[in-house]
């Protein structure tokens, strides 16, 4: 593959290739890279290529660079988890219940404050998008509609209804791993969709302002689904090897 030329999707093309590579373990923490004029030779691309792709590397916390050591893998304890890319590799790499439940827990930790923060801020636009997405969820549920797509939808559009800036920049992470716990939390209930009665409960709440409403709702939910994951852990732990 050719990355001579040095436009943005061309580095994007060559983060990619790196990045997951280091995901994977096929560079192990501590090993340094290739030098840049091999890394150019390496995957064909211009050294503009290759700079740019590894200070966005590194920005993600998964290479470091130091004076005559040159530029090294850092430690899976360095890594930027909250990049999209990051987590996106990372559970391509290890599908695992146990990180999906620490990312459930994480976002227990956010949405209900979210949906609590979207019910006191009243912002009349955030509020249609939701009931808009809502309304996906509805045609998803006859087949109209990506399921998938409509249920992450309705959760990024609470956390932008909520006007608050760091639970925003969190929507790119919920719409990043709820690609692989949906569908894992959906096969354990036996269903194809989310129950759209339970986020009609959020988004109701929400739209009359009922703060504490819409975060217990949004804790049922989650609440829920680590339930689900500790009784497939529990499944999957007793079967025979």
């Amino acid at each position: 593959m050719s990355y001579r030329s040095g436009s943005r999707y061309l580095t994007r093309e060559l983060v990619e290739a790196i990045g997951g590579m280091i995901v994977r373990g096929d560079a192990p923490a501590g090993e340094s890279l290739p030098i840049e004029a091999e890394l150019s030779k390496q995957y064909d691309a211009s050294r503009t290529v290759v700079r740019e792709a590894i200070k966005m590397l590194t920005a993600k916390g998964l290479v470091g660079s130091r004076p005559r050591r040159g530029t090294y893998v850092e430690p899976e304890s360095e890594w930027n988890l909250f990049d999209p890319d990051v987590l996106r590799w990372t559970l391509q790499r290890r599908f695992s219940i146990d990180l999906l439940r620490e990312f459930l827990i994480a976002r227990k930790a956010i949405e209900p404050v979210a949906a609590r923060e979207a019910a006191a801020y009243q912002d009349a636009d955030g509020i249609a998008e939701i009931a808009r997405r809502l309304d996906g969820m509805r045609e998803a549920a006859t087949g109209a509609e990506d399921p998938l797509e409509a249920d992450i939808a309705f959760h990024v559009a609470v956390l932008e209804a909520s006007g608050n800036r760091f639970f925003r920049q969190f929507s790119f992470v919920v719409d990043t791993a709820l690609r692989f716990s949906i569908r894992l939390t959906n096969t354990a209930k036996g269903v194809r969709a989310a129950s759209v009665d339970d986020h009609a409960a959020i988004y109701e709440a929400i739209a009359k302002g009922d703060g504490d409403g819409a975060a217990l709702a949004v804790e049922h939910m989650l609440d829920e689904a680590l339930e689900l994951l500790r009784v497939s852990q529990e499944t999957d732990s007793g079967k025979a090897p």
